[in-house]
């Protein structure tokens, strides 16, 4: 008999200050990973209360009363009369792409945005599964939502944890109308009891060849098109789903296998993006995003399918370029190591924004072998020091799991004098999550949490004075920045929503591309005045790379 999924051990009260998801040397709060080398994007509301959920494995909830399960009969369906919808999404910048395409379809069916949840008739959660501190926050967010939402309001749950759970999950959460897993429609009237849970979820936990199961009157997140971007930035997810078989990672299991959108298809999206919406700033950047980005197109064969040509530009290296023709920045998230080719290294610095975000979750050879995952602190050390040679402004970001089944001492230690050798501008760690149904859950010699947490602070407060220094030591240096926001830019070595930003004067314009000089630093965060040399105007792509 199958366990139930959840059970909520403690129940906590706490003032949410900040929606991202990881660990920092100054809080031993969750701050959300992901499983790239990014915190999490969402859940921006700070200073709302919230209840932070403590899930302890496969079992039943607890600690609250459950809410009655509406009745479909009564309801009718899950937003019968087109009205005002309001999407909150957690996670990565991957669920970042799938919300935007969803909003996109929700405004073909003719739903507006709401201003608040509160005032929307659909309330949709795009939820994150990959770690254990990912589903207490979307769990969380689902119960704050409900709680929220006027009466009648329909609360729907899709994403990651929708796909991966399914009627679990439903059952969990009496509170939700319809879990809806990857391509299920939102807005389906529900014409039977059993309709609630959209489309049939199946746990595939552990299986490498599984497939997300989609509805059969719903849709292909991957290929929905996008609304006109309302940044001067946007994300452009390129492919679904992974190949490798990483031990600690059940993404594979509700992702499925990966899936590259054409070439055309991509820039196509790109050239939509660049029609921006009435009144927003022009659009400057791209950033690529999959699972295993460096793989890019290597699925791509077979009828109907372009075939890589021997010898010839790797898919992801032709793509880069042709994105970057087309707009001022193009960046690229989420390289595993393996795939750091020559060929892309020459690709991204060519674009002008040399900016390697490496995938590398630890340096210990015997650990990354039971992680079954490809390298050592060596080889990556002397790919980092390549790539200096050739471009000594480089900017490298990287992610690593503490506390890994097996981790011993001296594999922490060698993790400490990489960080301190390898002097990486951002890194993020995480505590090792126990996934059901990955390899590492079956392994020996699992690492007490308090002792994961504690070699993870020590990583932190390394790396959190590696880059305070590598900011302090921009002071005085003239940089070009892209206006994102009034008052906030970012320089080609911040990525969007994750790294550190740039202070500026409130007057210059949103999307302008500006030369400042950084006057001050604050941790991660910087300061700067413009000078004297202007904006680049809208339309001239400053430093894009050609095809």
């Amino acid at each position: 008999m199958d366990r139930p999924v959840f059970q909520y051990a403690k129940v906590l009260l706490e003032r949410c200050e900040s929606g991202r998801i990881g660990l920092t040397a100054n809080e031993l709060t969750w701050v959300t990973g992901s499983e790239g080398s990014n915190p999490s994007l969402s859940a921006r509301g700070s200073g709302t209360w919230c209840r932070t959920i403590r899930m302890v494995g496969p079992l039943r909830r607890a600690c609250r009363v459950p809410s009655p399960r509406r009745d479909p009969a009564l309801y009718g369906g899950v937003c019968d009369e087109v009205g005002l919808y309001w999407l909150q999404t957690l996670g990565c910048p991957k669920n970042q792409v799938d919300s935007d395409k969803l909003e996109g379809y929700l405004a073909a069916q003719g739903y507006g945005r709401a201003p608040d949840a509160e005032a929307a008739d659909l309330v949709v959660v795009n939820t994150c599964a990959f770690i254990d501190a990912a589903r207490q926050e979307s769990i969380d967010t689902v119960l704050t939502l409900a709680d929220r939402r006027r009466p009648g309001a329909r609360l729907v749950v899709t994403g990651c944890m929708a796909e991966r759970y399914g009627d679990e999950l439903r059952d969990a959460l009496p509170e939700v109308d319809l879990v809806a897993g990857f391509g299920s429609e939102l807005t389906t009237p529900l014409t039977t009891p059993s309709a609630v849970g959209a489309v049939p979820v199946t746990l595939t936990a552990g299986r490498r060849d599984a497939r997300p199961v989609q509805a059969t009157n719903g849709f292909d997140l991957l290929e929905l098109p996008r609304p006109a971007a309302h940044a001067p930035w946007a994300y452009i997810k390129v492919a679904e789903g992974c190949d490798r078989i990483c031990g600690f990672c059940a993404i594979p299991s509700f992702r499925g296998k990966q899936r590259s959108r054409s070439t055309e298809d991509v820039l196509a999206e790109v050239d939509a993006l660049r029609a921006s919406a009435d009144g927003a700033p022009s659009l400057r950047e791209i950033v690529l995003v999959a699972q295993d980005l460096a793989s890019y197109g290597r699925d791509r064969s077979g009828p109907g399918r372009r075939t890589r040509i021997a010898h010839g530009p790797s898919p992801i290296a032709a793509l880069t370029r042709a994105v970057a023709a087309r707009v001022d920045r193009t960046r690229l998230l989420y390289l595993y190591p393996s795939g750091l080719t020559d060929e892309l290294i020459e690709t991204v610095l060519g674009t002008g924004v040399p900016y390697f975000d490496l995938s590398l979750q630890h340096v210990s050879r015997p650990l990354l072998a039971a992680m079954r995952r490809w390298g050592d602190g060596d080889r990556f050390l002397r790919r980092i020091d390549d790539i200096r040679a050739a471009e000594s402004d480089a900017t490298f970001r990287s992610s690593f799991i503490l506390g890994y089944p097996g981790e011993t001492e001296r594999d922490h230690d060698l993790l400490l004098e990489f960080l301190a050798a390898a002097q990486l501008d951002w890194a993020g760690f995480f505590p090792y999550s126990l996934e059901d149904g990955t390899h590492a859950a079956g392994l020996d010699k699992q690492v007490p949490t308090e002792l994961a947490l504690e070699r993870l602070r020590e990583c932190a407060e390394l790396q959190d004075a590696i880059t305070a220094a590598k900011r302090d030591a921009l002071i005085g240096v003239t940089r070009q920045v892209l206006v994102d926001a009034p008052g906030q830019g970012r320089t080609v070595h911040e990525a969007p929503e994750i790294d550190g930003i740039v202070h500026l004067p409130d007057d210059l314009a949103v999307g302008s591309l500006v030369d400042v000089t950084i006057t001050g630093a604050e941790g991660p965060d910087l300061y700067a005045r413009a000078t004297d040399r202007g904006a680049v105007p809208a339309g001239a792509v400053a430093g894009a790379g050609t095809l």
